[in-house]
């Protein structure tokens, strides 16, 4: 047996227009282990304004599981698709969903940000974030620390004082 589809990995799934959370909670009684990461973020309606909590990533879940097992995550109510590079799965490294929750449970409210292919691979050295690597980027003349998940091709991006980052030597 090939060892990829022995070990459970974390993929990016795509759902129905604003089907995150229902397709989250399908996943939760499947008993399939997944990802919504959400920020609270103010929204206003025509008569009032309201705190609700929003995903980062627009019809973006992640899901851990078995490559072989993929046909359950299709079958969930909610899912369009599971998101392919390739031909294959995108899979999201472990340490990426780890940098994501590490930025949301820290109380950061990141922005998102391009998909960058240049700039200065960087490493956070100080801080709850530290040892984190992403991209240096600048956003109205102020430093920013982009994290890129490739598996998406979405980024998210943090105002971080400069002093904090050091260029990884490749």
């Amino acid at each position: 047996m090939n060892k990829d589809t022995e070990k459970s990995v974390w993929i990016a799934v795509y759902t129905k227009s604003r089907h995150e959370k229902t397709a989250n909670d399908e996943f939760m009684k499947k008993g399939i282990e997944s990802y919504l990461p959400l920020i609270k973020t103010r929204v206003q309606w025509k008569d009032r304004k309201k705190w609700v909590w929003k995903p980062l990533f627009r019809s973006y879940i992640f899901v851990k599981i078995l490559l072989k097992n993929t046909l359950y995550v299709l079958q969930t109510y909610g899912v369009h698709h599971i998101v392919k590079f390739n031909g294959k799965p995108a899979v999201i490294s472990d340490n990426q969903i780890e940098a994501v929750k590490l930025i949301l449970e820290g109380g950061y409210h990141p922005d998102l940000h391009e998909y960058l292919e240049v700039g200065d691979e960087v490493e956070i050295i100080d801080g709850p974030l530290r040892g984190l690597r992403g991209i240096l980027s600048r956003k109205d003349r102020r430093t920013r620390f982009v994290l890129k998940l490739d598996g998406i091709q979405q980024a998210l991006s943090l105002e971080i004082s400069q002093e904090f980052l050091k260029k990884v030597k490749k």
